[in-house]
C-alpha cells in the first residue's frame, strides 16, 4: 500500500500544476470534441459512397439476392445519414451548454431546490446526487427526438421496429426509475468513499467498482432484464438438447438456458451469455431462433462459448480495471483545482473548495477526447478476440477429442467437425436478416467496430479450415 502511496504521490506531484494554473479548459474540450466530431463525420463519408456499390462482394455474390442486397445497402445508406446528422446535433447541443455554462447552472439550482426543503450547503452528497440527475435529465431532453426518429422513423421504415409508442414511453419511464433507484446509491457510495478516505481513494474506490460490478452480474438478470423482457426457459428439443450437450462436454458450468422475447422490440437478433464464473447463463433471443436452424444457433452458441473458453470477459475485466486505474490515479491533481471550475464558470465561491461530483465531471470532460482512441485499441483487442472465438468453433472438434479420444465415433462428436462451416453459415444468416452493410471501409471499422466485417470473418474461417484439413492430406 505504501508503493502504490508513493506512486500515487509522484503524479499529483507532476500535475500539480493544474491546481494553481489558469487554463482555458472550456476551450480545450470544445476543440477537441468539434476536432472528434468532424473525424467521425469524414468517417462517415468515406464509408458513405460504399452504399452505392451495385453487387455485394464476390464472396456473397450467392448469399444475397439482388433484392435483399439492395435492401442492405439502402438500410446503411439512411443509418449513415442519421449518424451524421445525429452527431452533428449533439455536438451543437453539447458545445452550446458547455459555452453557456450548463454545468454551473446545473449546480446552482440543484443548490436552491435543496435550500428550498431545508438542505444547507452541508449535505454535499445530497447535493451531488441531485446535480447528477438534474443535468443528466436537462440534456437528455432535447435528444429524445432522435430517439423517436430512430425507432418510429428509421427502423420501422426497414421493417425491425416492433416498439409501439406506448411501450417506448413506458421503457422511457422505467430507464429514468432505475436510474434514480441504482443511480442514486452507487452515488452515494462513490462520494462518500472520496470523503472518507480522502487522496487515498483509489485503492477502496476500486473495489467498490469491482464489487458493484459483480452485484450487478447478479440483479442484472433477475432484476432488471425483466422489466424490460421476459426470459424463459428454452423449450424442450433439439436445440435444447444440442446446447446441454455442448456445454457438458466442455465442462461450461450452465445454469440455466433462457429464450428472450426480444422481438418485442426489434427483429435484430443476438446471443449472449452472463453470470459469475461458477454459474452462467445462456440467452437467446427468439429472433435468432426463428431466424437460423438449430445447427446454426448451436454454432453461434460455440463462438460465444469460445470466449468463455479463453476467458475473454476476464480478460477485459482487467483492461478496463486498469484504464479505470490510470483515469482514478490521475484525478486527485484535478480534484483541488479551483482553476478547472473556474474555467467551466464556476463560480469563485464554488471553485475555492471544488465539490468532488464537479471536479471529476469536469474531468471526465477533458479526458473525453483521449477516450477515441482508447476505444480503439479496445475494437483492435476485441476483434483479436472474436477471431480466436471463432477459431474455437473451428477446432472444437480436435479439442473435444483430444480430451476424451475414448469418444472419438460418438455421434455428437463427429457433428462438431463442420462447425466452422455451420458458424459461416449462421453469421451470414445473420447478416441477411439483419440487412447488415458488407462493404465496410476499414478506417471506419477500425473506429466504430468491435467484431470483424463478414467477409473478413469467413476469409478466416477459410483459412483455418484449410489449415486443419491439411495435415489429413498430408
Amino acid at each position: 500500500m505504501d508503493f502504490l502511496d508513493r506512486g500515487l504521490a509522484l503524479i499529483r506531484q507532476k500535475l500539480s500544476f493544474v491546481s494553481y494554473t489558469p487554463y482555458n479548459w472550456k476551450g480545450y474540450v470544445q476543440v477537441c470534441s468539434w476536432a472528434a466530431t468532424v473525424f467521425e463525420s469524414y468517417l462517415l463519408l468515406r464509408q458513405y459512397p460504399l452504399y452505392s456499390k451495385p453487387d455485394p462482394p464476390p464472396s456473397l455474390t450467392a448469399h444475397f439476392t439482388p433484392d435483399v442486397y439492395k435492401k442492405s445497402q439502402d438500410y446503411g445508406r439512411d443509418k449513415a445519414r442519421f449518424a451524421l446528422v445525429s452527431g452533428l446535433y449533439k455536438q451543437c447541443l453539447d458545445s452550446t451548454l458547455l459555452h453557456f455554462g450548463f454545468y454551473a447552472w446545473g449546480w446552482r439550482v440543484a443548490g436552491s431546490l435543496l435550500t428550498y426543503f431545508g438542505y444547507g450547503p452541508e449535505y454535499e452528497i445530497i447535493h451531488s446526487i441531485v446535480f447528477v440527475f438534474l443535468t443528466v435529465f436537462v440534456s437528455s431532453l432535447p435528444t429524445l427526438p432522435l430517439s423517436v426518429y430512430s425507432t418510429f422513423v428509421l427502423e420501422e421504415k426497414h421493417g425491425f421496429n416492433k416498439v409501439t409508442p406506448s411501450l417506448f414511453v413506458i421503457d422511457l419511464l422505467k430507464g429514468y426509475a432505475l436510474a434514480v433507484v441504482l443511480g442514486a446509491p452507487f452515488l452515494g457510495a462513490f462520494l462518500w468513499i472520496f470523503r472518507w478516505a480522502g487522496d487515498r481513494f483509489v485503492p477502496w474506490l476500486m473495489g467498490f467498482m469491482i464489487s458493484f460490478q459483480l452485484l450487478m452480474v447478479v440483479i442484472y438478470p433477475t432484476v432488471i432484464q425483466p422489466l424490460f423482457n421476459k426470459l424463459s426457459p428454452l423449450a424442450e428439443g433439439p436445440l435444447r438438447t444440442r446446447i446441454e450437450a455442448l456445454a457438458m462436454r466442455l465442462r461450461f458450468p450452465l445454469k440455466h438456458l433462457y429464450e428472450i422475447d426480444g422481438s418485442k422490440r426489434s427483429s435484430h437478433s443476438n446471443a449472449y451469455f452472463f453470470g459469475l464464473p461458477w454459474s452462467k447463463h445462456i440467452v437467446i433471443f427468439d429472433t435468432l431462433i426463428h431466424q437460423s436452424t438449430p445447427e446454426e444457433v448451436e454454432a453461434v452458441l460455440a463462438h460465444e462459448l469460445g470466449h468463455w473458453y479463453y476467458s475473454h470477459p476476464f480478460k477485459l475485466l482487467l483492461v478496463s480495471q486498469l484504464h479505470l486505474f490510470s483515469v482514478l490515479s490521475t484525478f486527485p491533481a484535478f480534484m483541488h483545482a479551483p482553476p478547472l471550475l473556474r474555467s467551466f464558470d464556476f463560480p469563485p465561491e464554488v471553485a475555492k473548495n471544488p465539490p468532488i461530483i464537479v471536479a471529476f465531471l469536469m474531468f471526465q470532460l477533458i479526458l473525453t477526447p483521449l477516450e477515441s482512441f482508447i476505444g480503439i485499441a479496445m475494437n483492435a483487442i476485441s476483434r483479436r478476440f472474436e477471431y480466436q472465438a471463432d477459431l474455437f468453433a473451428c477446432s472444437l472438434y480436435d479439442l473435444l477429442k483430444s480430451k476424451d479420444p475414448t469418444v472419438t465415433g460418438s455421434k455428437d462428436l463427429v457433428e462438431t467437425r463442420d462447425m466452422g462451416d455451420r458458424l459461416g453459415r449462421a453469421l451470414v444468416a445473420l447478416h441477411v436478416k439483419n440487412l447488415s452493410t458488407v462493404w465496410v471501409d476499414w478506417l471506419y471499422s477500425a473506429y466504430h467496430h468491435s467484431h470483424p466485417t463478414l467477409t473478413e470473418r469467413l476469409a478466416r474461417l477459410e483459412l483455418y479450415k484449410q489449415k486443419m484439413e491439411k495435415p489429413k492430406a498430408d
